[in-house]
């Protein structure tokens, strides 16, 4: 007489459902909170920097956002661990006088670059939880309108 339990077709169809189960659950548990992949591969980022300054006063980030692909994305916001407040700004000159102003979002159509720079678009970056210095990396979360979000590092840099 045998010690080993007796196997039927049921039993084998359970365990085998619920490995593939188990498996599932375990990739689920590691992916990014993004939901199209592939609209994340359409979103490049670069020379991602920040305007150093000292006495942890508030900063501003630049970057390069180019739409690689054929939808259109639209930056809604951004936020990071090391500011207690990330918005987008528009710097313009208005009778003479530089303002800087929120914006609610910024779109970017196909094929096409967006330059975060003096005396445009940047990141506003207020509320500093820590001080930075020359050399560190912030990591800026930038939002989208499709549920999309990116992680960025972003370098500290003296003035150029």
């Amino acid at each position: 007489m045998s010690h080993w339990p007796q196997l039927t077709a049921k039993t084998v169809r359970t365990e085998i459902l619920a490995g593939v189960f188990l498996a599932l659950l375990s990739i689920a548990s590691r992916a990014e909170p993004s939901t199209d992949i592939r609209a994340k591969a359409d979103i490049e980022v670069t020379d991602a920097w920040i305007r150093w300054l000292p006495a942890n006063l508030p900063g501003a980030g630049y970057a390069t956002l180019t739409n690689t692909g054929s939808a259109v994305h639209v930056l809604v916001g951004a936020s990071s661990p090391d500011y207690g407040d990330v918005s987008i700004h528009l710097t313009r000159v208005n009778n003479g006088m530089t303002e800087m102003r929120p914006i609610d979002s910024i779109i970017l159509k196909p094929h096409t670059s967006v330059r975060f720079a003096e005396g445009g678009h940047h990141f506003m970056l207020m509320q500093p939880k820590r001080s930075l210095h020359p050399g560190d990396q912030v990591l800026v979360t930038l939002r989208f309108t499709e549920g999309l979000s990116i992680t960025i590092p972003f370098e500290v840099r003296a003035r150029p």
